[in-house]
Protein backbone atom coordinates (compact mmCIF):
# COMPACT_ATOMS: atom_id res chain seq x y z
CA UNK A 1 0.00 0.00 0.00
CA UNK A 2 1.66 3.68 -1.09
CA UNK A 3 1.75 5.87 1.90
CA UNK A 4 -0.48 9.04 1.68
CA UNK A 5 0.33 12.89 1.94
CA UNK A 6 0.71 14.02 5.71
CA UNK A 7 -1.21 16.90 5.27
CA UNK A 8 -4.40 17.44 6.67
CA UNK A 9 -7.27 16.21 4.25
CA UNK A 10 -4.81 14.96 1.77
CA UNK A 11 -5.33 11.66 0.49
CA UNK A 12 -2.90 11.87 -2.51
CA UNK A 13 0.17 9.44 -2.61
CA UNK A 14 3.24 10.71 -1.11
CA UNK A 15 5.97 12.06 -3.91
CA UNK A 16 8.51 13.87 -1.30
CA UNK A 17 9.62 13.14 2.39
CA UNK A 18 10.20 16.67 4.21
CA UNK A 19 12.43 16.65 7.04
CA UNK A 20 13.42 19.55 9.17
CA UNK A 21 17.12 20.40 10.99
CA UNK A 22 16.50 22.62 13.63
CA UNK A 23 20.00 23.05 14.31
CA UNK A 24 20.46 24.10 10.93
CA UNK A 25 16.85 26.11 10.66
CA UNK A 26 16.71 23.93 7.30
CA UNK A 27 14.12 22.29 5.85
CA UNK A 28 15.35 19.29 3.40
CA UNK A 29 12.09 18.48 0.65
CA UNK A 30 13.52 15.30 -0.77
CA UNK A 31 12.63 12.14 -2.83
CA UNK A 32 10.23 9.83 -0.93
CA UNK A 33 12.10 7.81 1.35
CA UNK A 34 12.47 4.39 1.63
CA UNK A 35 10.77 3.49 4.79
CA UNK A 36 8.15 5.78 6.51
CA UNK A 37 10.42 7.57 9.39
CA UNK A 38 8.32 9.10 12.66
CA UNK A 39 10.00 12.60 12.57
CA UNK A 40 9.94 13.00 8.66
CA UNK A 41 7.01 14.22 6.62
CA UNK A 42 5.23 12.71 3.44
CA UNK A 43 3.91 15.36 1.03
CA UNK A 44 2.13 14.72 -2.41
CA UNK A 45 3.74 16.39 -5.05
CA UNK A 46 0.88 19.63 -4.68
CA UNK A 47 1.75 20.21 -1.59
CA UNK A 48 5.74 19.46 -1.57
CA UNK A 49 5.54 22.47 -4.63
CA UNK A 50 3.95 24.75 -2.89
CA UNK A 51 6.32 24.28 0.74
CA UNK A 52 7.24 27.34 2.58
CA UNK A 53 9.23 27.10 5.49
CA UNK A 54 9.40 29.73 8.78
CA UNK A 55 10.73 32.73 8.32
CA UNK A 56 14.67 32.68 8.72
CA UNK A 57 14.94 29.30 7.84
CA UNK A 58 16.36 27.97 4.54
CA UNK A 59 14.24 25.37 1.92
CA UNK A 60 16.79 22.75 0.35
CA UNK A 61 15.02 21.07 -2.45
CA UNK A 62 16.68 18.13 -3.88
CA UNK A 63 15.78 16.63 -7.26
CA UNK A 64 12.63 14.36 -6.78
CA UNK A 65 13.10 12.13 -9.87
CA UNK A 66 10.90 9.27 -10.24
CA UNK A 67 13.92 6.75 -11.30
CA UNK A 68 16.03 5.18 -8.29
CA UNK A 69 19.55 5.77 -9.11
CA UNK A 70 21.77 2.49 -8.56
CA UNK A 71 25.12 2.04 -7.00
CA UNK A 72 27.95 3.70 -9.10
CA UNK A 73 31.28 1.83 -10.63
CA UNK A 74 32.78 3.86 -8.11
CA UNK A 75 30.52 2.37 -5.29
CA UNK A 76 30.87 -0.92 -6.07
CA UNK A 77 34.27 -1.15 -6.41
CA UNK A 78 35.35 0.62 -3.05
CA UNK A 79 32.40 -1.90 -1.61
CA UNK A 80 34.93 -4.93 -3.46
CA UNK A 81 37.86 -3.35 -1.98
CA UNK A 82 36.59 -3.02 1.29
CA UNK A 83 35.52 -7.22 1.10
CA UNK A 84 38.93 -8.11 0.00
CA UNK A 85 40.39 -5.89 2.98
CA UNK A 86 37.93 -7.59 5.41
CA UNK A 87 39.14 -10.92 4.30
CA UNK A 88 42.86 -10.72 4.81
CA UNK A 89 44.31 -12.15 7.79
CA UNK A 90 45.54 -9.69 9.83
CA UNK A 91 49.54 -10.01 10.96
CA UNK A 92 50.20 -11.86 14.19
CA UNK A 93 50.89 -8.85 17.10
CA UNK A 94 53.82 -9.12 19.15
CA UNK A 95 53.30 -8.46 22.59
CA UNK A 96 55.77 -5.87 24.21
CA UNK A 97 58.96 -6.84 25.28
CA UNK A 98 59.55 -5.33 29.00
CA UNK A 99 62.93 -4.05 29.66
CA UNK A 100 63.10 -3.02 33.24
CA UNK A 101 61.95 -3.79 35.68
CA UNK A 102 58.69 -3.27 38.32
CA UNK A 103 59.40 -1.58 40.97
CA UNK A 104 55.58 -0.60 41.92
CA UNK A 105 51.95 -1.15 40.82
CA UNK A 106 48.82 1.09 41.21
CA UNK A 107 45.72 -0.80 39.90
CA UNK A 108 46.59 -2.30 35.98
CA UNK A 109 49.14 0.30 35.74
CA UNK A 110 53.06 -0.73 36.62
CA UNK A 111 56.10 1.39 36.72
CA UNK A 112 59.22 0.31 35.66
CA UNK A 113 62.89 1.05 35.49
CA UNK A 114 64.72 1.78 32.55
CA UNK A 115 67.70 -0.50 32.45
Amino acid sequence: MARRCSRTACARPAAATLTYVYADQTAVLGPISTYAEPHAYDLCAFHSERLSAPRGWEVVRLALGNAQPGPSEDDLLALADAVREAARPAPPVEPPRETGREVARRGHLRVLTSE
